[in-house]
């Protein structure tokens, strides 16, 4: 199910924030991709920091990444970010889970994503809000540069994912 292009933020846009809106495609059965996006997400999420309790999401350390050019020799920005995720819901043939990240040091610097990842029908979504760095200052650099580089670093994420499923 091919997911059109953001056409812009939503009346009830939290001030302050933008809209991350980014699928790929995620050739997988209902089976795997429940097992890589459920129990076997440590695959592509990388180091467990916290385990998940009633009142919390798991969180893992990893590397978010934005890759600047796929050709070689291939270009890549790394920052270790905290990611929160919590148990994997079905709804109607969707798998949902609540995700969010932050950069693990110094983390005024960096945006802030709250949202979630769906997988259905061979594609994987991530939809939510990220908050730029730098008041109002940054979201007029969000406005005109870094969202570019937040949709880059949501597509590599879900990239990984994909790439754990087709495996």
């Amino acid at each position: 199910m091919p997911t059109a292009p953001d056409a812009g933020p939503p009346a009830e846009e939290l001030i302050g924030t933008s809209r991350l809106r980014v699928a790929v495609p995620a050739a997988a059965s209902r089976d795997r991709a429940a097992h890589v996006l459920g129990p076997g997400r440590d695959a592509w999420l990388g180091e467990l920091v916290e385990a998940a309790n009633a009142d919390k999401a798991a969180r893992y350390l990893l590397d978010l990444e934005l890759r600047v050019s796929d050709t070689a020799p291939r270009v890549a920005f790394r920052k270790a970010a905290y990611v929160d995720v919590g148990p994997v819901v079905e709804a109607g043939g969707a798998l949902t889970l609540d995700i969010s990240w932050r950069a693990a040091s110094l983390t005024p610097l960096f945006p802030v994503f709250a949202g979630q990842l769906t997988w259905a029908d061979g594609e994987l979504l991530v939809d939510g809000h990220y908050a730029p760095p730098g008041g109002g200052i940054g979201a007029v650099a969000d406005r005109l540069l870094l969202n570019v580089a937040a949709r880059g670093t949501g597509r590599r994420l879900l990239e990984r994912i994909a790439e754990v499923m087709a495996a």
